[in-house]
């Protein structure tokens, strides 16, 4: 098993075969989608009436530069046959129709990379889509991708994390939505008619994430003065080894959101909550594979260590001081665990310089899950205003509210007689603000983050071949 995560190992099983981004007619789809996106208003049609709108003519001609490039590299990718056909089919309907909101609901039927998962497999996908994290408007955009499926992470997810619909992959090549921070690629995010009943797969750029945690961990670690020991600094260092990691930690955060004691919905799509709320759905996820990752070293796997380095990592240094303080709901999560660890003496910050206890990290990391776990069983036999406030008493307890904050005074500041999802209305954008250590790093770790946006696997200092 050493040798297959080795990042000098050979790569069994994996499959070879011409590059899609190596093809003439890449370059065509590119740049007939970036043509059409500035035409497109928000929902994805394209208004005719519009400064700078093209005839009806032009983008009839250019869709149809889509289609051709498409035809001709499809070849290249037979596993996807049907998939194009049917995307061919919808970017014609669109046209044909006029060009109103797309509907590319049969396409994304036909696109099933989780359906046989292959490491080296490459996909090329064309959807009016938005983002996550990216782009919130629904733009066509074209990504050429990989699957990262090591027959070990494939052991793993047939015998210990079953997540059937989870598909780890990296970038090859994109259009301008894909520019940006986003690194997952959601069917949810598709321009539809109709959602379809269930979802069938959801995909996860792992070089993306790899090669954000090794720029702003380096960063992090050299303005903080912490020393790292000789396997975490490897990590840091290795884009093949970091990524191999996060496919590992990616499948069980992904799988944890529908496991556990859950009073909600697991992905808290069809309610309104306090960002609170999903600050600690996604920090149970992480934590939980922190857990699984703590078992995984103690059976002699050598990801269990990796994936634990990367969590706390990726959780102290990049979550809290990414993104705008506007509900911001990972950072909410990383601002937590650090203070957790800090306040049981498993991280401490003396002399200007940050001190881990790697032995002792592990079971305080392990403790917090416990206490959310503790929290979410206890959740399902409250009424939902209780257990968000029971949710707000465990964060209030590591991390002090804004002075300004109603819900911080408690339930008699709060007009009980709104429904709970009004009064999420006096929720402060931003509830916990920063502490002053946290305040100090982002000013110090900014730049770096900021020349992170775009970054992939192929773009990062040191990455393998």
């Amino acid at each position: 098993m050493s040798e297959v995560l080795s990042s000098t190992a050979p790569a069994e099983g994996r499959i070879s075969g011409a590059r899609v981004i190596e093809h003439p007619q890449w370059a065509v789809l590119k740049q007939a989608v970036e043509a059409i996106r500035p035409w497109q208003s928000k929902d994805g049609s394209i208004d005719f009436t519009a400064d700078g709108a093209p005839t009806r003519d032009d983008a009839v001609r250019t869709v149809g530069r889509v289609v051709d490039a498409v035809e001709q590299l499809s070849p290249l990718l037979p596993h996807d046959a049907d998939y194009h056909r049917a995307m061919v089919a919808d970017l014609r309907r669109w046209a044909d129709g006029g060009f109103t909101v797309p509907d590319f609901l049969d396409s994304l039927l036909a696109f099933q990379p989780a359906a046989d998962r292959r490491d080296g497999r490459q996909h090329l996908v064309v959807f009016p889509m938005y983002t996550q994290n990216g782009n919130p408007d629904r733009n066509l955009e074209a990504v050429v991708m990989r699957v990262v499926w090591p027959a070990w992470l494939a052991e793993l997810e047939r015998t210990r994390y079953d997540n059937p619909l989870f598909v780890s992959i990296t970038f090859e090549d994109f259009t301008p939505g894909y520019d940006t921070n986003s690194a997952v690629l959601f069917p949810e995010t598709v321009a539809v008619r109709e959602a379809p009943e269930r979802w069938t797969w959801g995909a996860i750029f792992c070089d993306r994430e790899a090669a954000r945690f090794r720029a702003v961990t380096a960063a992090a670690v050299d303005t903080l003065g912490l020393r790292l020991p000789e396997d975490a600094a490897a990590l840091v260092e290795d884009q093949d080894l970091a990524q191999q990691t996060f496919s590992l930690w990616d499948m069980v955060h992904d799988r944890t959101h529908s496991h556990g004691d859950l009073p909600f919905d697991p992905f808290m799509i069809k309610q309104r909550a306090p960002f609170w709320m999903y600050g600690l759905e996604e920090l149970r996820c992480d934590l939980t594979s922190f857990r699984e990752a703590v078992r995984l070293q103690q059976e002699g796997h050598p990801m269990g260590l990796r994936v634990q380095y990367a969590i706390l990592f990726d959780r102290l240094f990049r979550f809290p001081v990414t993104g705008e303080r506007v509900r911001n709901y990972d950072g909410l999560g990383g601002q937590l665990l650090f203070s957790y660890l800090h306040k049981h003496d498993a991280v401490r910050w003396t002399d200007n310089t940050l001190h881990i206890d790697w032995e002792r990290a592990p079971q305080v990391t392990n403790q917090l899950c416990a206490e959310i776990e503790t929290l979410y069983r206890d959740g399902i036999d409250r009424p939902k205003l209780v257990h968000w406030f029971a949710a707000y008493d465990l964060v209030a307890t590591y991390l002090s509210p804004h002075p300004g904050s109603v819900w911080a005074k408690g339930p008699d500041a709060l007009d009980l007689t709104l429904p709970p999802r009004k009064l999420v209305d006096d929720v402060l954008a931003d509830e916990f603000p920063l502490s002053m250590f946290y305040e100090a790093l982002a000013k110090k770790l900014r730049q770096v983050i900021a020349s992170t946006k775009g970054v992939t696997g192929h773009g990062a200092l040191g990455a393998a071949a």
